[in-house]
């Protein structure tokens, strides 16, 4: 017993613990299929494996039952798993950063780690850029701050070295199609490049010749060569938001763009000033007009005469000596060189970054043309331009094919998949299909706006298409005039699915659908899903068998709930309960004694009376109507069923030897005219021997009677007989 005992209590906690297994299973099944993106890929069956760190507590031994565990602290502190049966818990930050590992390889255009890099190196690059010219010519190094001016001059070289050393040479490369990550591969790769070459350029050690000429920020100059880094950073930080940038026709556009050529416009100002400066220094300070008087804040006035100069407004002081005259006539060539060259640029953002509505405002105008040519009414044509309007403002674009034909057929379907997979895969047709085949569908699909009252499909019309409602709601109309809302379908549904595989052309449609305001809708025709269903006959067949059972269950008439039924006149009979028949069957193989074998006995004689009296029915109307044609003097008739019978009791009798028109007879409309007896007093008649009696017993209500037939025991003796 304590053996079974075991056994059943150790088989009831696997079979519960299997229990939450597969409801977690489940549950981390259907959050996999939400992120599905692509079967190729992606597999339901994968799990990530949990690394040995975090398996370890749970191969820890179990404390012995009732005891506790070793240590103060709970094991529950200390556990960290990332199997289903535990509880998911987190390590610490600091544990994540001691057990962090730097990546073997890197890829540069998605790993934002590698962004956030490029972000110190191109601060150390603008920081050699911006702050060497100004430290040779403005006096602002000076013996007493010149180790702080160097404390960041090497640390920008010592960034300079890391990216070198640590990142360049860990970068991924394409070759041949294959993305190589070899540690060797990589290496070489950036070895061989243009960009290792100038990296070494700008970390040519000039700053040994401080020693013989002093510490002068010219020699830095170099630094100022990792220039591919600030672009490359540019390229990588435009990538990373959404609607960073757009390229038109190869010129760039957008926030950034004009965030750059700001940049560049700043800092050619910043170069002239300090050339200004150092020309005014090589002059005199204040030895003339054109130059620098040595008032104020030297940077701040040399920039304004940089700004004046180069964008060429005019009022500066006119240079005096020969000097002067050629240092001002490079301003002006180099400021009317560099103004065109941002005006061109701006001009390119703007362009850019305006072309979507170019395009929309050419469109919008070309239609209207066409309307006002062919007079189209006024209200057809501010139709149009509202559907052009919503259209551009909820999509940002006219069409989402033309965006889509630019894509490969793999891209197009991982966008199908992740815009429209959860819809369609709500929908019963498609369930237990082919899931290939639905996505083979998605791509067909094409995106159409409806305006506020818009008729999406009407009454009668042939339906070929399915529609998905991705924005906005639908009213069902139906009714006498056609004008009462059955239903509304909001965002998620779909209606006319069935219509896809109806024969004879399509099915037509039984009721009006129009938009409740505006209304973006997915939109498969029926001929697009002929096509893919050439290619998977398992799925259009169980289509097809769907389709079929779908449109019986809307063609079958719907009887009211809570409707009376139509009065029984004889109410269908009773079954023998199942005990009592197998009681019989038992009483039978026992042998014909006791009670139960003569009430068998007795039931089977009843229903061959009832068969006899069913079939004797037709000739026994036939004979009663002959009867009551005898002369009217004569109040009694002799019948060959039950002796001497009264004609007004054979004249009740007649219409119950109607024969039945169904198994179950309800009451018919018409009042059958009846012989008139009074309530409560009961109509009987014997036949001649005595042994059969007919009763006629009045009910309450007028209209109903009880025709009763007895036999009296003689009867049933002489048959036992």
């Amino acid at each position: 017993k304590r053996v079974g005992s075991a056994t059943s209590l150790s088989s009831a906690v696997i079979n519960n613990r299997l229990q939450e297994l597969v409801k977690l299973f489940k549950e981390r099944t259907e959050r996999v299929k939400e992120k599905l993106t692509d079967l190729d890929i992606t597999s339901d069956d994968e799990s990530p494996e949990a690394s040995p760190a975090k398996l370890a507590p749970a191969a820890a031994p179990v404390p012995p039952p009732g005891g506790e565990p070793e240590g103060d602290k709970p094991v529950g502190d200390e556990h960290y798993c990332e199997m289903l049966c535990c509880t998911f818990k987190y390590q610490p930050w600091l544990d994540r950063v001691k057990n962090y590992q730097f990546p073997s390889s890197i890829d540069p255009l998605t790993n934002l780690m590698y962004v956030l890099w490029l972000f110190f190196v191109v601060v150390a690059w603008n920081w050699n850029c911006w702050l060497i010219p100004v430290r040779w010519a403005f006096p602002y190094q000076t013996p007493s701050n010149i180790y702080c001016w160097l404390l960041m001059d090497y640390l920008c070289d010592l960034v300079y070295l890391l990216d070198i050393l640590v990142f360049q040479t860990r970068l991924q490369f394409v070759q041949g199609g294959d993305v190589i990550t070899d540690k060797k591969a990589m290496r070489e790769n950036y070895l061989r490049s243009q960009r290792f070459k100038m990296d070494m350029a700008c970390l040519l050690p000039l700053d040994f010749f401080y020693f013989k000429v002093g510490v002068n920020p010219l020699l830095r100059f170099p630094r100022c060569l990792k220039y591919m880094a600030f672009f490359e950073f540019n390229n990588r930080l435009e990538s990373v938001p959404s609607n960073a940038y757009r390229r038109e026709g190869g010129r760039e556009g957008g926030s950034m763009g004009v965030i750059r050529t700001t940049a560049y416009l700043l800092y050619s100002l910043h170069v002239n000033s300090c050339l200004y400066y150092w020309a005014s220094d090589y002059e005199g300070l204040g030895s003339t007009t054109w130059v620098y008087d040595g008032e104020g804040n030297s940077y701040i006035r040399c920039y304004y005469w940089a700004v004046k100069t180069l964008i060429t407004i005019g009022g500066l002081p006119d240079p005096k000596t020969l000097f002067e005259i050629v240092f001002q006539l490079l301003n002006y060539f180099t400021g009317v060189f560099a103004f065109s060259i941002m005006i061109g640029q701006m001009r390119d953002v703007v362009g850019a970054a305006t072309a979507g509505q170019t395009y929309y405002r050419s469109c919008m105008d070309n239609t209207i043309k066409y309307m006002n040519f062919y007079k189209i009414p006024k209200t057809v044509q501010n139709r149009v331009k509202m559907w052009y309007e919503y259209t551009w403002h909820s999509q940002g674009m006219l069409d989402e094919s033309e965006l889509l034909v630019q894509l490969p057929d793999k891209m197009r379907m991982d966008l199908a998949i992740s815009v429209n997979y959860n819809i369609v895969s709500k929908v019963a047709l498609f369930q237990g299909c082919d899931r290939q085949m639905v996505f083979d569908m998605l791509k067909r699909l094409r995106s159409v706006v409806y305006l506020p009252n818009d008729y999406v499909c009407k009454k009668g019309e042939i339906g070929r298409e399915m529609y998905i409602i991705q924005a906005g709601q639908v009213q069902v109309l139906g009714g006498p005039d056609g004008k009462t809302v059955l239903v509304t379908l909001k965002a998620g549904s779909v209606f006319g699915e069935i219509s896809l595989l109806a024969a004879g052309g399509g099915n037509r449609r039984t009721a009006n659908v129009i938009a409740h305001g505006f209304a973006n809708l997915f939109i498969l025709d029926k001929k697009d899903l002929n096509e893919i269903l050439v290619h998977y006959p398992e799925s259009q067949k169980l289509l097809c068998k769907k389709a079929k059972k779908m449109l019986k269950n809307n063609n079958k008439p719907k009887d009211e709930k809570g409707a009376p039924g139509d009065p029984l006149i004889i109410p269908p009979k009773a079954d023998t309960p199942k005990l009592f028949r197998a009681a019989l069957a038992i009483t039978g193989r026992m042998g014909r004694k006791g009670p139960l074998a003569q009430l068998q006995q007795r039931l089977k004689e009843l229903k061959a009376m009832q068969a006899t009296q069913q079939a004797d029915i037709p000739m026994m109307r036939s004979g009663a109507v002959k009867l009551l044609k005898t002369p009217a003097w004569l109040c009694t008739v002799q019948t060959p069923w039950f002796g001497v019978v009264d004609k007004g009791l054979l004249r009740l009798i007649l219409p119950c030897l109607i024969p039945p028109k169904s198994p179950v007879h309800r009451r018919s409309p018409v009042i059958s005219h009846k012989a008139s007896t009074d309530l409560g007093k009961e109509i009987f008649s014997k036949s001649s021997d005595s042994l059969v009696t007919v009763r006629v017993i009045p009910m309450a209500q007028e209209d109903e009677e009880i025709l009763a037939a007895e036999i009296s025991e003689k009867e049933e003796e002489k048959k036992e007989e």
